[in-house]
């Protein structure tokens, strides 16, 4: 059986976590270490107490997570912090991270994989941040509302719902964008009114935004945080199980965002 070490060199080659930037907190890769082999594994999108005691009910020796231990920043290990350590600890649990470079990838990426359920093909890149694009774009022709539908489907999926600005019922989208997560800000909404983006597919974003993108003439759906980036990490578990021959359960802890 594999061990926690081996697993996160193998996702680390695989997403190229040592190359791909991204905010300090991410500290993508194995953020906690264990002793012992690894025969199930849980994932989550995100690390909490709570996830720590699903992953240690469903008997799991690992959890890989997107969003990893330290969103918080440096804090002083106390209080509830201690008690996170301490449970991972005592029970031999490994945690690996991975945030921007799950976003990003082609196969196993979540804005890879949103696009593909919503029915879209991407053609270039969004979203961009220092050296890579966290997002996607393309060209298409189909009703705005359809891929509204398409979004509140995944939405629902994950206990969410969609909000979308205001559009006329026969709006065609003819140029996508695509960005999971907090996708939607200044600089985004700005990008694509600069490239003619029409149509952008976000987790969320601050109110400013829906009324930026209105007066631009962009529609934005804002279909949940937590249920765009469900998909990355669940396709991520599937293929820790296929090349490790180990068993794996997503672990489901919606955030109501």
């Amino acid at each position: 059986m594999p061990r926690s070490r081996d697993i996160a060199d193998r996702l680390d080659a695989l997403l190229l976590t040592a190359e791909i930037p991204d905010y300090p907190a991410a500290l993508n890769g194995l953020q906690f270490a264990s002793r012992g082999n690894v025969r199930r594994v849980a994932t989550a999108v995100d690390f909490s107490s709570h996830v720590i005691r699903e992953a240690i009910a469903a008997r799991a020796e690992m959890l890989l997570v997107h969003h990893g231990m330290f969103w918080g920043g440096l804090q002083p290990i106390t209080g509830l912090t201690y008690e996170r350590y301490a449970t991972l600890m005592s029970h031999d649990v490994a945690v690996y991270s991975a945030h921007l470079p799950l976003d990003v990838h082609p196969e196993f990426g979540n804005n890879a994989l949103l696009a593909r359920q919503l029915g879209l093909e991407p053609s270039a890149g969004f979203a961009r941040y220092k050296t890579i694009d966290v997002g996607l774009s393309g060209r298409a022709d189909v009703d705005t509302a359809t891929l509204a539908d398409r979004a509140r489907q995944l939405a629902h999926e994950a206990g969410g719902e969609i909000v979308a600005t205001p559009f006329a019922s026969n709006r065609r989208t003819r140029h996508w964008a695509i960005c999971t997560g907090a996708g939607a800000d200044a600089d985004t909404i700005r990008e694509a009114a600069d490239r003619g983006i029409d149509t952008m597919i976000v987790g969320e974003g601050p109110h400013h935004t829906a009324v930026q993108a209105r007066d631009l003439g962009i529609v934005v759906v804002y279909a949940g945080h937590y249920a765009t980036e469900t998909l990355g990490i669940r396709a991520l578990g599937d293929f820790v199980a296929r090349e490790f021959g180990v068993e794996t359960q997503f672990l489901d802890a919606p955030t109501g965002l």
